[in-house]
């Protein structure tokens, strides 16, 4: 399938379509967000603390009197730039430890997998907060602790496809034909596990936004005053009652991005699997 294919028949798929639509609306915004907002998301209006939507402020004010608007809009900036990063440092050494030990097999294989079993074995949220409390509260470490956690996921999708892989006829002949391992790993088992790594990646991307947003939620992730919407969420919980704009239009920020994500990797799932597309 080339790449004007794939392209096509992503829009063609309505789940993929509206993840695509949602994330391109998100990047736009974030692209364009010194132009969109209307007010510096970082002064203080006092005067102007716990005000509705209204004409003035679309989304309302914060209790400091910020413009939400304006911060919600520089925060879509710092949530691309977590999820992005979070996936880069889950991708690049989950798919290194997945190919070596699908490929070599045993001791490395054991080795690395029983230090991948023990990452698992604790819930991905409360290992982001023992990373993240050893580093230090803060977005680099946010980001940091929210990839090392989902590593062994990566790592155990491609040492499953390398398994099912190096089993094939096209392997064993070039192996047999005097061709190295890393020429074998490099030229044509990594190539043929991209699809569920782009898969995994792309529903990944939610992923980290969501545990990203916990942690500034919790206080360990971005400080004050980043316009951060985990951050923003646990500012305005105290004022749910008397001002739920404060906490809603961030979470609805988060819903949105975390929304796009799933469904777009779940799209891009139906169209590079073989057998759903038969189907």
């Amino acid at each position: 399938m080339n790449r004007l294919e794939l392209f096509t028949d992503l829009l063609r798929n309505r789940t993929a379509a509206l993840g695509l639509c949602l994330i391109a609306g998100i990047v736009a915004v974030a692209l364009a967000g010194p132009a969109l907002a209307p007010y510096d998301p970082l002064v203080p209006a006092p005067l102007d603390r716990l005000q509705p939507p209204s004409a003035q402020h679309l989304f309302g004010t914060d209790s400091l009197g910020r413009d939400i608007l304006s911060r919600v809009i520089h925060g879509s900036r710092l949530s691309l730039l977590i999820g992005i990063i979070s996936v880069t440092i889950s991708l690049v050494p989950g798919t290194v430890l997945g190919l070596l030990a699908g490929y070599f097999g045993d001791p490395l294989d054991s080795i690395i997998m029983r230090v991948m079993d023990v990452l698992l074995a604790f819930p991905a949220v409360l290992l982001a907060i023992f990373i993240t409390a050893i580093l230090g509260p803060s977005l680099p470490n946010t980001m940091i602790a929210v990839g090392i956690v989902y590593i062994p996921h990566y790592a155990r999708i491609v040492r499953s496809n390398v398994l099912s892989l190096k089993q094939q006829l096209f392997v064993q002949a070039i192996r047999h034909l005097g061709g190295s391992h890393a020429r074998v790993i490099l030229l044509h088992i990594l190539p043929n596990t991209f699809a569920p790594i782009i898969v995994y990646a792309t529903l990944g991307m939610g992923t980290a936004v969501l545990q990203a947003a916990a942690l500034g939620f919790l206080g360990l992730g971005a400080q004050p005053p980043q316009p951060e919407w985990g951050a923003m969420l646990s500012e305005g919980r105290q004022y749910i009652q008397m001002a739920p704009h404060v906490a809603g239009f961030p979470g609805l920020a988060i819903l949105l991005l975390v929304l796009g994500f799933n469904l777009f990797g779940d799209g891009l799932r139906d169209v590079l699997d073989p057998s759903l597309r038969s189907r």
